[in-house]
């Protein structure tokens, strides 16, 4: 009996010292490179029979009736092609696109390559400037676009063409604009077939210079940028088309006000026609107009929407592929984002999707477009699963049962779909399932790379937002080997702004590893999507408008109460981390609520939303002049002298999303009223710290709630 105790308690002991603790470098570094579940790479569709991906360097193809494969090239075949005409080998399997079913392009060192898979050879090539940008291939045509600078060009096998000739370095061709808000991603969209180029074209000029230091250089540089802040002078954008049979640049005639906002471009299939949401300065008033491509013309407003708060267009239309006359799109105008058709030229407009849920992902629709596929949180907040409507009768079935995050991929033949996912216990799966939810067979199941860590309990709940009606999300973690008698201290990670949820029912519940990491150093961390947050429809998103700050604390404050009610909790050290809008956050709860949170750690924050600039801090605050008490209520220079916890900010000197001025302000009102914080800059980062110095960042975060909470 003795001996077999003896056993016992070895066999316990050997268990628990088996299993490590995250570290730091872990925590930062491997949750992106060397802990990171391996999913298949580059997943796709070859065509309607075949989905393809590349494995230990082979691009593999599989059969989606059995499980045959065919290894279709490897990367060592690739590169003796590749060496054969004049070219550097490829360290990894280049990232490609399909042609047709035999050919793919992708892009080498300055190079832009068509690859023949059946031959295994190059089929024709050209190479690009090395200072190109902005590359967009266009594979009907052959042709590349790219800019140099701040002009845009053009170069297939036989053209080398120079669209624009702007010798103003503040007049940009080509790229994105409205500082990449209403889902501007880039700034060149190819028509249908090829033939027609449209760029933006966007004059600064008229903005003020905005300095920034590089400190890097033998004597430090002055770098001017273009910075408009709420309220003053914009930039002015253009859409001009031009036509590779004439070589002729038209421009749309979009009018006046010139500081309005051109955003999802969007070709007809006939390429006679753009179309472009537009949206006024104020940002309440979209209206989706059609131009012709040839004259610049305005043929009609086709849509209208408007609201007293603001509409925010970031998905362009999308047209069918059997009727040429209609087009799909989406919209919050019901107060959920739901896909609408349009029919012209009469302007018929049907609602597709319907209720209280958001439509975050489209698909495609089948044959006919009898069936929409597309992803949604119809059941639940936490989840993006996969669905089909009948685009007539309005009948959806769901077609991933499994609890998760689901990303589709439809066929080229609408018939079958790569699902790939995650789930709270389930590091990511690909399942191939039919367009009508049947499983037909696990591609990949990823290995839970965290086997071997001890991670602290991770739950997820609700309660009620400051209205008293409302449910939040929220995410906890508790320390390792918790114990219920004792008291802990509590991180609360914040972010609570605009275009962001941080509590999803993904992998490990979408926590950041570096809140396992505090676990394992005793601490509970705490994260809640308060009101103002996305996904939850249009009311819960702009609740907050005209006032950043006072909801979304209020809300933050909900989940204090509630940890405060646990007897576990520690309500003398209570600290909280965000950056950006978190960075905000974080100032708005220490400043307004100083009993209650005894550490704090900023990074990028916005300080005073007038030195915010124009497109989201009108969309949210609308101007200084038109809302000075919001302005007011929201400075957090107007709190520094309630601040009583340890509090730390940290910027980027190159940040050029939310300017080091914002901090600086802060610092200089501090000193004034001789209150005492620490402040850290990173000199060549921008508005995040990347790379391996995050690691330094992250110590430094941690190390600051280690010595002070």
């Amino acid at each position: 009996m003795k001996q077999l105790l003896t056993l016992l308690a070895l066999f316990v002991i050997f268990n628990v010292s088996a299993q490590q603790t995250m570290s730091l470098k872990d925590a930062v570094l491997g949750a992106s490179s060397y802990l990171k579940p391996k999913m298949p790479v580059q997943i796709k569709w070859k065509d309607d029979r075949h989905y393809v991906m590349v494995k230990e360097n082979h691009l593999i193809a599989f059969n989606v009736q059995n499980n045959d494969s065919t290894d279709l090239i490897s990367l060592s075949e690739l590169n003796a092609a590749l060496k054969e005409k004049g070219m550097k080998n490829a360290v990894l399997f280049p990232v490609f696109s399909f042609i047709n079913e035999s050919l793919i392009w992708f892009q080498t060192d300055n190079h832009l390559v068509i690859f023949n898979l059946d031959r295994k050879s190059v089929d024709s090539s050209f190479d690009y400037p090395e200072k190109a940008e902005h590359l967009d291939y266009n594979a009907v045509q052959g042709m590349l676009a790219y800019t140099i600078k701040n002009n845009l060009f053009v170069k297939g096998i036989s053209v080398d063409q120079q669209i624009t000739d702007d010798m103003e370095e503040h007049i940009i061709n080509g790229a994105a604009v409205h500082r990449n808000e209403f889902g501007i991603e880039k700034g060149t969209f190819w028509s249908p077939k090829g033939h027609q180029l449209a760029f933006y074209h966007m004059d600064e000029t008229m903005v003020g210079d905005y300095p920034l230091v590089d400190y890097m250089a033998r004597e430090a540089k002055l770098v001017n940028i273009k910075y408009p802040m709420a309220g003053m002078t914009s930039h002015q954008v253009k859409l001009g088309i031009y036509n590779l049979d004439n070589k002729q640049t038209v421009y749309m005639k979009t009018g006046l006000p010139a500081d309005h906002y051109l955003t999802n471009i969007s070709w007809a299939p006939d390429e006679k026609t753009i179309f472009i949401a537009e949206l006024n300065r104020e940002q309440n008033d979209m209206k989706l107009n059609q131009y012709d491509a040839s004259t610049g013309d305005l043929i009609k407003t086709v849509l209208e929407e408007k609201d007293s708060k603001y509409v925010e267009p970031v998905h362009p239309i999308v047209f069918s592929a059997t009727n040429a006359n209609r087009f799909y799109y989406q919209s919050r105008q019901d107060g959920w984002n739901h896909v609408y058709s349009c029919d012209m030229p009469d302007g018929k407009v049907t609602q597709i999707t319907k209720g209280n849920w958001e439509v975050t992902e489209l698909l495609g629709f089948d044959e006919g477009d009898k069936n929409l596929i597309f992803e949604a949180t119809r059941e639940n907040t936490l989840e993006r699963q996969l669905y089909r409507i009948n685009t007539h009768s309005g009948k959806t079935d769901r077609l991933t049962p499994d609890a998760g995050t689901h990303l589709g991929l439809l066929s080229p033949d609408k018939q079958n779909i790569i699902d790939r996912w995650t789930s709270t216990n389930v590091p990511g799966r690909v399942d191939l399932i039919s367009s009508k939810g049947i499983l037909l067979k696990t591609i990949a199941v990823a290995k839970n790379t965290l086997k071997d860590i001890d991670l602290g309990e991770n739950t997820v709940f609700t309660i009620k937002a400051d209205d008293g009606i409302t449910d939040l999300n929220c995410r906890m973690i508790k320390p390792n080997n918790f114990d219920p008698s004792k008291k802990y201290p509590v991180i609360v990670y914040v972010y609570g702004g605009p275009h962001a949820q941080l509590v999803n029912k993904t992998w490990l519940n979408d926590a950041r590893w570096w809140q396992y990491y505090m676990a394992s150093k005793g601490y509970i961390s705490f994260t809640l999507d308060n009101r103002g947050s996305d996904n939850r429809g249009r009311e819960f998103e702009n609740v907050t408008h005209r006032q950043l700050g006072v909801i979304e604390t209020a809300d933050q404050m909900k989940g204090i109460d509630y940890l405060k009610s646990l007897p576990y909790i520690d309500a003398a050290r209570i600290g909280v981390h965000g950056w950006s809008f978190g960075g905000f956050m974080t100032l708005n709860l220490m400043l307004k609520h100083p009993e209650t949170f005894k550490v704090g750690v900023a990074g990028g924050p916005v300080v005073d939303w007038s030195m915010y600039e124009v497109m989201y801090g009108e969309r949210y605050m609308d101007t200084p002049e038109e809302n000075p008490k919001g302005y007011e209520n929201s400075n957090m220079l107007n709190y520094v002298d309630n601040l009583k916890g340890k509090l730390m900010l940290i910027h980027g000197v190159e940040d050029q999303t939310v300017v080091m001025q914002q901090s600086i302000q802060f610092l200089k009102k501090c000193i004034d009223l001789d209150k005492q914080v620490d402040f850290f800059v990173y000199p060549t980062h921008e508005h995040n710290v990347r790379g391996n110095d995050r690691l330094h960042l992250m110590e430094k975060v941690s190390n600051y709630f280690l010595d002070n909470l």
